[in-house]
């Protein structure tokens, strides 16, 4: 199993979370993984983006040049990573903030509307972990578990009481179709 994973959007939207409990999950799923973050000129607001790879066999290179997942939170990141998933790969688009309707040849393209079914769960921070929720649906690479004792392990005491809200998240994306 190779899973090399683009996720993309603006700061403050949780990209690097994702990307750091995908990472995370895979490492405590005995997987081998690499994480590279990139940030746009400002951290809250400006453009961010990471690269996760997840496998069960050795890592030759963290650099990712063709996902095999793109999730893309927001229409600068669609434009600039849309095109690059391989052929028989998945786009993941949150489709609160960029207008339904994307479509590219040779790629599974799956809309959720994140925000709003973050608002439903009344928290709208949640809107990452919806589509974090949908990518493992889709891909299997690690366990809704294993992304929830991640966040048992990286979030500090003080915001514990977030984990089933988390999860509540993470089960609302899973639970979401995709053509």
């Amino acid at each position: 199993m190779l899973e090399e994973v683009i996720l993309a959007g603006f700061g403050g939207q949780g990209v690097m979370s994702m990307g750091q409990l995908l990472a995370h999950a895979g490492m405590l799923e005995d997987k081998h993984v690499a994480w590279i973050p990139s940030y746009g000129p400002e951290m809250r607001g400006g453009t961010a983006n990471c690269s996760v790879t997840i496998s069960t066999e050795p890592i030759s290179s963290p650099i990712i040049t063709e996902p095999s997942t793109a999730i893309v939170l927001n229409k600068p990141s669609l434009e600039k990573f849309a095109p690059t998933v391989k052929m028989g790969g998945i786009l993941l688009i949150n489709s609160s903030l960029i207008e339904p309707g994307y479509t590219r040849t040779g790629i599974r393209t799956c809309e959720i509307p994140a925000n709003e079914l973050a608002l439903e769960l009344g928290n709208s921070r949640v809107s990452n972990m919806i589509l974090l929720g949908a990518f493992i649906r889709l891909t299997g690479s690690v366990e809704i578990d294993s992304v929830i004792e991640s966040l048992r392990k990286v979030l500090p005491v003080n915001h514990q009481d977030l984990i089933p809200l988390n999860r509540l998240a993470l089960e609302k994306g899973f639970s979401q179709v995709c053509s």
